[in-house]
């Protein structure tokens, strides 16, 4: 990077600069292919780096084992004090590490902050768990004991996407930690730059080399999905990459945790508060918190023909009304789109539907935004039917689809009609149709006249092709423990 524009890079981040790859507990420059990290609102380069090379992978998995050893064995009260001192220091570095996330991935500082406090706080609640990896005795006669026990896997790692760069590097590594594993982290190629603050910040609360942040692409993805000195990945990321992940260590048998897509359906009933019901499927879509990047916004919307007409008109007066704008700006409601990548893949979605016919009630492909971000209007697309692309794939984007129904069995076949089944919303006063159709709708979550909340301790994971095991609850940590049984016959 040219010495201005690594000035103007480190004016930005407020004066820190990525110090490369955290590996061993310290610092190296990466031995890969260099990578621009820039701001997807308006271009500005905000650090070059090296991708991690085959090396540096090596060398952190060989530092982790080592680590591994010694922070099981301080035992779970010393773990969850190491836990809670993290969290206690990253609660200090809030308002940077909000900024840094704001201009990385061009959601707004608002929702990066709330992001901020999502990430300590799942860092917290699993620091409150380490004594709860517990085994069991099992009964037995004739002098014999028979228990079993939960021991760590040893050395794991997450994969995490670029929609909530901090919250997911800092959540997600909290779960196999308090559960005595070493972690090895990698955010996205194109969003690292807070996972490598927040080893900055916390990383010298751990023994050296049990935690490591590795930055880098796809090819990196699959060393680490190989590699057999790592025992699991977890991975939150689209379908094909969960499919990537399960193949790429089918050799080892890796341990695997997948959150995945989900083309989410939120279904408007005859009988719901529609004013309520419209709210809530502009809050299903995650529009502040994350543009519409979020693989739990309810994208898919089914309103009853009663309500068809006042719903939309709503939907796509809530929608015109958005203010897009700069990610640090406390007016922004909506950021740009993450990467240019998905920016192409949305603008491709819209085109496509609006080529077929669909009707365009908000939004669409002018953004009214002056120079080159990443921006999208929020989009609302009528007029097409429940086989229609943009009624089918995951656009992960601010747009949302919006189809008719009259019959709840019709209803039914369009909302589980998918391979996908993250989440769901159902809005209805009846209380006897929200039980009926909690139980027939094959997704993970289901809200009733709600959308998108998480609750702590509360599994959240996806059915069918959303993926494999639970988040954010009990059950993640202990995916990351192996069972032990053990028999002792007295006098032997």
């Amino acid at each position: 990077m040219p010495e201005d524009h690594a000035q103007q890079a480190k004016e930005a981040l407020g004066g820190w600069v990525p110090r490369g790859q955290f590996v061993g507990g310290a610092w190296t420059s990466g031995g890969g292919a260099l990578r621009e990290i820039s701001s997807p609102a308006h271009g500005q380069r905000l650090a070059t780096l090296a991708d991690a090379s085959a090396e540096d992978l090596s060398q952190a998995v060989a530092a982790a084992r080592g680590a591994q050893r010694d922070w099981a064995a301080l035992g779970p009260l010393g773990r969850s004090r190491a836990l809670k001192q993290a969290v206690a220091r990253l609660k200090a570095h809030e308002d940077e590490l909000a900024r840094i996330d704001a201009l990385d991935c061009g959601n707004p500082i608002k929702g990066m902050r709330f992001d901020v406090t999502l990430g300590t706080t799942l860092m917290d609640f699993f620091a409150g768990l380490t004594s709860e990896v517990k085994g069991e005795t099992i009964p037995q006669v004739g002098g014999k004991l028979t228990y079993v026990t939960r021991e760590p896997l040893g050395v794991v790692a997450r994969l995490v996407p670029f929609n909530h760069p901090f919250m997911f590097a800092a959540a997600k590594i909290a779960a196999p930690l308090a559960a005595g594993n070493a972690v090895i982290l990698k955010p996205s190629e194109e969003t690292p730059l807070s996972a490598l603050r927040m080893a900055e910040i916390i990383g010298d609360l751990f023994p050296a080399g049990l935690i490591s942040v590795l930055t880098g692409g796809a090819d990196l993805g699959a060393a680490i999905c190989a590699h057999p000195g790592i025992a699991a990945v977890g991975l939150i990321g689209s379908v094909p990459t969960g499919r990537a992940v399960l193949k790429g260590g089918a050799d080892t048998l890796k341990r695997t945790q997948l959150e995945l897509g989900g083309k989410n359906a939120l279904v408007i009933c005859e009988d719901a508060d529609v004013d309520a019901a419209i709210a809530g499927a502009i809050k299903g879509m995650n529009l502040g918190w994350t543009a519409g990047q979020s693989c739990g916004s309810t994208s898919r919307l089914l309103v009853h023909d009663a309500h068809f007409d006042r719903v939309v008109a709503g939907v796509a007066a809530a929608f015109d009304a958005v203010r897009l704008g700069d990610p640090l700006s406390e007016e922004t409601e909506m950021g740009a789109l993450s990467t240019r990548a998905q920016y192409d893949k949305t603008r491709g979605f819209i085109a496509r539907a609006e080529r077929a016919g669909a009707r365009i009630a908000a939004g669409g492909l002018d953004t009214g935004m002056p120079g080159e971000g990443f921006f999208v209007r929020p989009t609302l697309i009528c007029d097409v039917g429940p086989d229609a692309e943009i009624a089918r794939d995951e656009v992960f984007g601010p747009v949302l689809t919006v189809l008719r129904w009259r019959d709840e069995a019709e209803m039914l076949d369009i909302v589980n009609g998918l391979d996908l089944g993250l989440t769901a919303s159902i809005w209805t006063r009846d209380l006897d149709r929200a039980l009926r159709l909690t139980r027939r709708i094959e997704a993970g979550y289901v809200w009733v006249n709600d959308a998108s909340d998480h609750y702590l301790g509360a599994p959240f994971g996806g059915v069918k092709q959303s993926g494999l095991g639970r988040e954010e609850c009990l059950e993640e940590m202990l995916a990351y423990t192996e069972a032990k049984t053990v028999t002792i016959v007295a006098g032997g």
